[in-house]
This record gives C-alpha cells, structure tokens and sequence, in this order.
C-alpha cells in the first residue's frame, strides 16, 4: 500500500510540476519557480521512498533536501500575496534552510533540535495560514492551507523522530504507518487548491 500511495503522491507533485512550470513559461512569475521547486522536490523525496524505502528518512541529505517542500511552497504563497514581507521571509528561508543543512549533516543535534522545528513550523504556520487570509487568492484555494496543515503534522512529528524524540503519540510505528497515505492526502488538497487560480 505505501508503494500505491506514493505512486498516486508522484503523479500529482509531477501533474504540479507541469502545472507551474507552464505557468511561468506563460506568465513568467516568480512565485511558480518556487512552487514548482517545492513539487519537484516531493516529486524525487516520493521515487527516492520508493526505490530505496522509508528507511532513507533517517538520512540527515534527505532531511535537508526535503526542507526544500515547505520552503518552496511558503516562499511561493509569500511572494505571490504577501509582497509587503516576502523580502525577509525570503532571508529567513535561506537562513532555516541552512541551519538545518548544516546542523543535520554536521551531526549538532542540540542545535538541530532548534532549527528543524522553528523552520518547519514557520514555514508550515504560512502554508496553513497564508491561503485563508491571502486577499485576492482565488476561492477554494484555502484547500493549500489543508495540505499545508495534513504534512505540517506529519513532518514535525518525523522531525522529532528523526531527533530520537517522540511527538506526543506519534510513535515511529504510528507516523510510518500514515506517512504515505498523508503524502498522498497532503497532494491531492494542493492540486485542489491550485487548481483553482485557473
């Protein structure tokens, strides 16, 4: 089952890529790159789980390279309706996202046990928030913010697992067993979302 979710994951994050990547072809927009840098990466995080298993999660490359999913995404909802602080969002992704790569390929869980989180939960506080209160945002495209909010949990719970911490009940057992139906739940409200700006 893992397998099919994720297949069902990679077809949508690969129909998002299509998606955005003629959007800026045909409007030439910032925000598309980085929403398409976002799908692009769950689209490889998605091939990579299933070749090589969900036991690459561990990896300290993949953590870092998969922070690139809620930077983009938060990048692109900041710079497509929130231009009064898409400037400094932009600084502090570029700053999480090297403290994160730095602090988990350098082995510095202390400090890791600090980036991951307020990173993560930054970026994911944009993805959740960001839709329902974008003014102009097309309707139906709170839908982002469900996704948003459907692997904002799922990915501070790995997180800490990751960490050798346990989020409240979210054993290793239990948040392996709905990570890949999450991925696939998590897709499927951004196509819905997106799919409304048309």
């Amino acid at each position: 089952m893992d397998i099919l979710f994720l297949l069902l994951t990679g077809a949508i994050a690969a129909y998002l890529c299509w998606y955005f990547f003629s959007r800026y072809q045909l409007h030439k927009a910032l925000h598309n790159l980085y929403y398409l840098m976002g799908f692009a990466v769950l689209l490889i995080s998605g091939l990579l789980l299933i070749f090589l298993g969900l036991g690459i999660l561990a990896s300290p490359y993949v953590l870092t390279v998969a922070s690139l999913i809620p930077l983009g995404i938060s990048m692109g909802i900041a710079e497509e309706y929130f231009p009064a602080w898409k400037k400094a969002f932009k600084w502090f992704a570029v700053i999480g996202f090297l403290a994160i790569a730095v602090t988990s390929i350098g082995g510095m869980d202390s400090l890791k046990r600090i980036a991951v989180p307020v990173f993560h939960g930054v970026a994911g506080l944009v993805i959740f928030i960001g839709p329902f209160v974008a003014k102009g945002a097309p309707k139906g495209f709170w839908w982002v913010g469900i996704g948003g909010a459907l692997i904002g949990l799922g990915g501070i719970a790995l997180a800490f697992i990751t960490m050798g911490s346990q989020l409240l009940f979210f054993s290793p057992s239990f948040v392996m067993a709905i990570l890949t139906p999450l991925l696939f739940l998590m897709a499927g409200a951004y196509a819905l979302g997106f799919a409304k700006k048309g």
